[in-house]
């Protein structure tokens, strides 16, 4: 199909989906449908399969968390032709309503924004009358958590802090690929993983032009992995997402874009909202670090050096072709993540855990002035705050390893008066901001601290 007609397309359903209990297979059917004809697509999820299998009143859970999955999983489609119309499939609650039209407005505000599509920050979905039937309760505060892996600091930080507080936390990754399975390897401890096959055929279309761009992943991961909780009979899924990732990237046409906005404090207080309405879930999902600024979880990090040798945050580095490549070294998140974790550790282990000093290459700088606010705006990436920036750069340029590096001398002459005064009463190493830490797990990070 060419892009005019995909262009031309007028709605997106959700036609079907189903599971094969034996093998843990979920397909995910979608349509978007135009005056040209109507392009279906089929997305597979495989969760793994428990050795037991389970209870009624368990399959009823997890299809209703599947259903969830079935309408937050279809925005990678949706984007292809970005219709007006959203259609869904069956009669939703208040909270799983206000779930799904946040998905494909603030979830695509960034592809809305690049796309030059204001018409995604409106949408409305056509919710077909009537009301679901109401969910069980279902309690499962005092299971075993699933903490969510995805080979970075933080995750590593949330699985070391559930583990030395005593919950016995069940490592979890989405299509892991050789640097999760190292972390998972070097936490000792066994994990599950679920793979995602997105349709070749959307992946044909973006090949040949179709619309593309950032879509909420982390929600879409977040719901397979409350469905392999459900499935395993675990208890709550938790995530490792600070503060931060609720700070947006700019104000377009009066809607704020926030690149990491399904990591943000909103989309998990409409997550864990819809899981309990839609599916019972009393204690479903929370993420364990959301009080904390990024330059406090670098700091922890840094007190566990059995990871140096597998750890990455960088995106790109799951596509660079050396497999034992674990940073690219030239990437908003590589420069945010080395200079966060610079004030914390000397200069040899930091530059033997990136394989390069970022902070003696003067080609970084421009970088380094976008993350501190000095040129243009936050770059859409999974970074922490301007603030932040600025509170890291003032400890490095105090700190004997890194005062004198070359990037360190010209950042500190580049930075206002006025954000030195302000970053020096800053106290980004206290707890703050709304977060869904339930109290028994409050003791995990101050096992770490």
């Amino acid at each position: 199909m060419r892009n005019g007609q995909l262009r031309r397309m007028e709605s997106f359903s959700f036609p079907s989906r189903s599971i094969d209990p034996a093998t843990g297979e979920v397909t995910l059917d979608y349509a978007l449908t135009g005056p040209d004809g109507e392009l279906r697509f089929t997305e597979t999820v495989t969760l793994p399969v428990p050795s037991a299998p389970p209870t009624p009143q368990a399959r009823e859970t997890l299809d209703r968390v599947l259903e969830l999955l079935h309408l937050a999983a279809g925005v990678s489609y949706y984007k292809a032709a970005a219709p007006p119309r959203l259609l869904l499939p069956a009669p939703l609650g208040e909270a799983a309503t206000a779930l799904v039209t946040a998905l494909y407005t603030k979830g695509l505000a960034e592809y809305a924004y690049r796309n030059d599509l204001p018409h995604v920050l409106e949408l409305v979905p056509t919710v077909p009358p009537g009301r679901p039937a109401e969910p069980a309760a279902v309690d499962t505060s005092d299971r075993r958590p699933l903490s969510a892996v995805g080979g970075g600091k933080d995750s590593i930080v949330s699985l070391e802090a559930l583990r030395r507080a005593g919950f016995d936390p069940v490592p979890f990754s989405v299509n892991p690929n050789h640097i999760i399975t190292s972390v998972f390897d070097a936490s000792g401890l066994t994990p599950l993983a679920a793979r995602r096959r997105i349709d070749p055929a959307l992946l044909e279309l973006n090949a040949a032009g179709a619309r593309n761009g950032h879509v909420p992943v982390t929600a879409i991961n977040s719901l397979i992995a409350v469905a392999t909780a459900v499935l395993h009979g675990l208890g709550p899924v938790v995530m490792s997402n600070e503060r931060s990732a609720s700070d947006p990237n700019l104000v377009w046409n009066g809607h704020e874009v926030n690149h990491q906005w399904s990591k943000g404090v909103e989309a998990e207080g409409l997550l864990r909202a819809a899981l309990a309405g839609h599916a019972g879930l009393t204690e479903p999902y929370f993420s364990l670090l959301r009080p904390l600024s990024e330059l406090h979880i670098a700091r922890l990090f840094a007190r566990f050096t059995r990871y140096d040798a597998v750890v990455t945050s960088c995106n790109a580095a799951f596509k660079l072709r050396d497999p034992s490549a674990r940073w690219c070294g030239d990437c908003p998140k590589c420069r945010f993540i080395f200079l966060a974790l610079a004030p914390f550790m000397p200069r040899e282990r930091l530059v033997r855990i990136f394989g390069t000093d970022l902070l003696a290459d003067p080609a970084q700088t421009p970088g380094y002035l976008e993350l501190l606010g000095l040129e243009a705006h936050k770059p859409f990436e999974c970074v922490g705050e301007v603030e932040e920036s600025v509170v890291a750069l003032g400890l490095v340029a105090e700190h004997p390893d890194w005062r004198d590096a070359a990037v360190v001398q010209t950042l500190r002459a580049a930075i206002p008066t006025e954000a030195w005064q302000a970053a020096r009463s800053s106290d980004v190493f206290t707890p703050s901001g709304p977060h869904f830490v339930p109290p028994a797990y409050a003791k995990a990070v101050t096992a770490i601290s």
